[in-house]
């Protein structure tokens, strides 16, 4: 049986100084996934990241989470229905350490939930080893599982991964792929992410969306992500 829509854009068109870089963009994303967003750079990847958290304002179109439209609120009311969103370069706060940050994230629930805290340090036990380091210390790879970390106390429906693979060694890149499929496997959170990493796309997603000047121009099934020139295609700059 086919799992319901959580997210849907309908003719989404959104971008900065009047100017749309999305052009009527539709997707959709069904509870469970792990759906990746491809292409070359500059092509609106990030900015619809953004439209969807709610840091971009939509121009016209709509997004749909959980049945309802929700493009006309606020980022923070978006989060307190259940999205995530983990920013490329990730934004962790460098003078708080590894616990403060969790608790910003937790803050939107209150005190962090034991069984929320023991969920994220299974999920990503090098944060247990740093609980008291600043995160302005740690390794990019270490913060990166803190900014995921970070969203994912707060108990998310959906998680939007912008580029998580950035400046990151590509044996953490793979260590962070697995533990977040675990992650899908095991809590049955929806993830959407945003990547140009070839290994990272095969090792997370089940299927992936490509984007061509603020459109969805393609639909690829797990099959075709394992089709070399093809997915080199769809992600040269």
């Amino acid at each position: 049986m086919r799992k319901e829509v959580i997210l849907a854009t309908l003719g989404l068109r959104a971008g900065y100084g009047g100017k749309p870089v999305l052009q009527g963009l539709e997707l959709e994303v069904r509870e469970g996934e792990i759906v990746a967003v491809i292409g070359r750079n500059g092509v609106g990847k990030s900015t619809l990241m953004k439209s969807l958290i709610g840091l971009v304002p939509a121009m016209s179109g709509s997004i749909v989470y959980q049945g309802e439209a929700i493009e006309q609120l606020p980022a923070h009311k978006r989060a307190r229905l259940g999205i995530g969103y983990v920013p490329q370069g990730r934004d962790v706060f460098p003078r708080l350490t590894v616990g403060e940050n969790i608790a910003v994230g937790a803050a939107i629930k209150g005190d962090i939930p034991e069984d929320g805290r023991r969920q994220v340090l299974e999920a990503f036990p090098i944060l247990a080893e740093r609980w008291s380091q600043r995160a302005g210390t740690m390794s990019g790879g270490q913060q990166q599982q803190l900014a995921i970390a970070r969203v994912l106390i707060a108990g998310p429906n959906l998680i939007l991964l912008d580029e998580p693979s950035e400046g990151i060694q590509p044996n953490i890149v793979q260590e962070i792929a697995q533990n977040i499929v675990e992650l899908n496997r095991k809590t049955g959170v929806t993830i959407m992410l945003v990547e140009q990493n070839l290994d990272m796309i095969r090792a997370m997603a089940q299927r992936c969306y490509v984007m061509d000047k603020g459109r969805i121009v393609a639909s690829l099934d797990r099959d075709a992500l394992n089709d070399e020139t093809e997915m080199r295609r769809h992600l040269a700059v």
